[in-house]
């Protein structure tokens, strides 16, 4: 059977807030922030019924009380789709939702479904990061790993030694710029057009979560300068090159490009690739690399033929280590997460992976030439995932113009 091409039609999220008592969300059940997302994308879409939705597949690092029980299912029927929707949930660590969104598309791609919403979700305030988990002692007994691999800072400060050359001021100039970027973005109304506004309870009373808790725009590098280094002493990882700890949800609503048509829904984009690879858990930020690599043997293009890229700010060295492997301008690379990223916005795990799709989803309809967005995460204990989308909402000039230069080289 021929695989049919799976399109991305719309995509959501909460606010994200802090973890703790001190963030917004705090009150607020994991689920309830999936069942808004959900709510918002068919509200959004109403050529899609709640009855046509037959996937509802999740991500969640933490698999437990309020985002346990099998969340794709149980969120399906908190939000009114049809009894006949599956639900499944998916950990994949920080790359969860974006595993959701590849699993999914890949069934609708086979013919198992023909529309799917998918995504992930991270209630770090009631779920802090590896709290409740148990690792088999013969990961450190008989060091199948290093310790290091447990606590994700001390692999970025691994990533220093392995690149000298990234010093701590490349690391917190990357970090200023992406809360610049971000600033700027907000200021030009870019972000809250991807943020359903959510009603939430806290110590001060109901407020509506529509903004991020987490941005900085007032950063510096003097302000960054004397930051403590919590993983190491003088080391180069801080909480100013580094995300957050966060909350919050990021859907998307996939279905089969026959299926968008027959609707008269026109897409945003089209899968054209993905893939994960894996890398030594103690080094787990080099994940996007050899992901990238495979995703561009897998789909046959390079970096050349990407004109946006959206990785995942998990730390800055991490970034900064992916675009010297593949020729980028360090530290302000234009085709790079030019709203800004995770150091800026947050990084509630499994919800990361949908965000940065939604990110190119709303690029690629200001840049109609733009042919090919990636987005890109590193992993915890050591893996990565990129995924290929081609815009459906440009003209494809460029791309015409990048074949018939191609055509023109043969001929001579």
């Amino acid at each position: 059977m021929k695989s049919r091409e799976v399109v991305l039609v719309d995509g959501i999220r909460t606010a994200f807030g802090r973890a703790g008592e001190q963030g917004f969300f705090w009150n607020t059940r994991a689920d309830d922030m999936v069942v808004k997302v959900i709510r918002e994308l068919l509200r959004r879409n109403p050529q899609v019924g709640p009855d046509m939705v037959e996937e509802n597949f999740w991500g969640a690092t933490t698999q437990e009380k309020d985002q346990g029980l099998t969340l794709g299912r149980t969120s399906a029927i908190l939000a009114g789709l049809s009894e006949k929707c599956a639900g499944a949930s998916v950990d994949r660590m920080c790359a969860g939702g974006m595993t959701a969104v590849t699993t999914a598309a890949s069934e609708i791609a086979l013919g198992a479904f023909d529309i799917a919403i998918a995504g992930g979700v991270e209630h770090m305030g009631h779920h802090p990061m590896a709290a409740t988990a148990d690792p088999n002692p013969r990961f450190l007994v008989d060091r199948l790993v290093s310790e290091d691999a447990l606590v994700m800072g001390k692999t970025a400060e691994n990533l220093h030694d392995m690149f000298p050359e990234i010093s701590k001021e490349m690391a917190d100039e990357y970090a200023m710029l992406s809360q610049q970027k971000t600033a700027k973005a907000y200021n030009e109304g870019k972000i809250t057009r991807m943020i359903v506004p959510m009603t939430v309870y806290t110590p001060e009373g109901w407020v509506v979560a529509d903004l991020d808790q987490q941005p900085r725009p007032d950063t510096t590098m003097e302000g960054l300068k004397d930051l403590k280094t919590p993983f190491r002493p003088l080391g180069k990882v801080t909480p100013g090159n580094a995300s957050g700890l966060n909350d919050g949800a990021c859907g998307v609503l996939l279905m089969a490009a026959d299926k968008a048509k027959e609707l008269g829904i026109q897409p945003k984009m089209r899968m054209v690739a993905y893939t994960y690879a894996g890398v030594r858990p103690e080094v787990m930020g080099l994940g996007p690399i050899p992901a990238t690599h495979k995703v561009f043997q897998i789909s046959g293009l390079s970096m050349d033929d990407i004109d946006l890229i959206e990785i995942n700010e998990a730390f800055a060295v991490q970034c900064i280590a992916f675009m010297k492997e593949f020729n980028l301008t360090v530290p302000d690379e234009p085709r790079l997460n030019p709203w800004g990223g995770a150091i800026a916005f947050g990084h509630p795990l499994a919800s990361s992976g949908p965000r940065l799709m939604i990110h190119l989803m709303h690029e690629f309809a200001e840049k109609p030439k733009a042919k090919y967005g990636l987005a890109t995460m590193c992993v915890g204990l050591g893996q990565g995932g990129s995924v290929i989308w081609e815009n459906l909402q440009g003209n494809g000039e460029k791309a015409a113009e990048k074949k018939s230069a191609t055509k023109s080289k043969k001929k001579e």
